[in-house]
């Protein structure tokens, strides 16, 4: 079985009604067990007292942010390159999915960020490239539905994606690449010495589990709207050249 054959709208549509059931409970046990877990049952931190557990919200949501746009890269190449149209749905689909999940993470990176900083906002290095990360995603949703042709909305689509990925990459390695800004190292880190302590730990997994899955479930779900939408707009078009 070749992975290519979900390419196919109809075995992609099949497949996914499938598996879209236990994907959502999967995703609803590990957000559940995941945020009580955290919020709960875990310790205030000795610095930042109940203000680190936002962490259970806002470290998945930025990871998701991040490798949404990730994800929306491979399926715009796989586009480019092989033109299976499916690719570009699932593009378009994650697109507003990540919008949320960069809104959601700059929001509570804010809540964070006030009592630690005592300020909002702060042009750190990191924060800056989010926010300029959620830009891209508000004009590739936009780039989207401002072209009726939807080959030449994927084929441009997909150029704004390249070009946005290295502002999604600049998220993730920002701290890295400039030692001056407020925002703190990585939270998850190869480095058990950088690495949050156990007891934080264990819960943040659970719940970026619950945050990919919700990910891959909303994903799935919103390309099948979208091969449905466009058959939809070829059956309205025949119909008009009849």
């Amino acid at each position: 079985m070749s992975l290519w054959e979900y390419a196919n709208p109809v075995k992609f549509i099949r497949t996914t009604d499938k598996v879209l059931p236990w994907i959502w409970a999967l995703a609803g046990v590990s957000l559940v067990v995941g945020l009580i877990w955290g919020f709960f049952f875990t310790p205030n931190d000795f610095r930042q007292g109940s203000t680190v557990k936002i962490i259970y919200i806002h470290v998945p949501s930025a990871l998701m942010a991040i490798n949404a746009w990730l994800m929306m890269l491979v399926a715009s190449l796989i586009w480019i390159v092989r033109r299976h149209h499916v690719s570009a749905l699932a593009a378009r689909a994650a697109a507003p999915v990540g919008a949320v999940m960069t809104v959601i993470a700059l929001a509570t990176g804010a809540f964070w960020g006030q009592p630690m900083w005592g300020t909002w906002w702060a042009w750190d290095p990191r924060l800056t490239s989010f926010l300029i990360l959620f830009l891209f995603y508000l004009g590739y949703m936009a780039l989207w539905s401002a072209i009726e042709n939807d080959d030449t909305a994927a084929d441009l689509t997909s150029i704004l994606c390249l070009v946005g990925s290295v502002f999604a990459i600049l998220s993730r390695y920002a701290v890295n690449f400039w030692n001056q800004g407020l925002h703190q190292g990585a939270t998850l880190s190869l480095d058990k010495e950088e690495n949050i302590s156990d007891v934080f730990w264990f819960p943040l997994l659970v719940c970026i589990a619950g945050f990919v899955l919700l990910f891959i479930a909303l994903v799935f779900l919103r390309t099948q709207t979208e091969i449905r939408a466009r058959r939809t707009r070829a059956l309205l078009a025949r119909e008009g050249q009849a």
